[in-house]
């Protein structure tokens, strides 16, 4: 792993800089009909996918902990892993979204896309560079079949 920052961490990092951005930012602010309903949409579908997500990781008995994934027990395919293959990172992007859109500066889907990016660098590409090492075309044939965020 290039990084090995737990995702939650890099979670609070970004959640923390959109807060100091809608508080100092003077400008960016919007509203909508639908905001809340949004708010609650992307928070609660997010924190529910992040729970299943971590519970078919408990019922395969493989480790949650993706800074070592060499220590994967099982490849998870089905389930939620059928629709993503990080479910769990796209449920901190639901309710990071969600922090965004309550703290209510557009900016902060920058910080969002952010987010993204850093995943994929140094998060995603070597877990799955990990992963190919441990199950290899079984997890190169996941790779073609199911999408990496959604």
């Amino acid at each position: 792993m290039k990084l090995k920052l737990p995702p939650v961490l890099v979670f609070v990092v970004f959640s923390t800089l959109m807060y100091i951005l809608a508080m100092f930012l003077p400008f960016g602010g919007f509203e909508f009909f639908g905001k809340d309903f949004l708010i609650i949409f992307l928070g609660g579908f997010g924190l529910l996918l992040g729970l299943v997500s971590l519970i078919q990781f408990f019922v395969s008995k493989t480790t949650v902990d993706p800074r070592i994934p060499l220590k994967t027990t099982s490849l998870v395919t089905n389930g939620l892993y059928r629709y993503s293959r990080n479910p769990m990172y796209l449920a901190l992007l639901m309710v990071l979204l969600a922090w965004g859109l309550w703290l209510g500066n557009a900016f902060n889907t920058l910080l969002a896309a952010g987010f993204v990016g850093y995943m994929n660098k140094f998060q995603i590409i070597p877990e799955e560079k990990a992963l190919l090492a441990v199950f290899g075309k079984d997890f190169r044939h996941y790779c073609t079949q199911v999408r990496r965020w959604f």
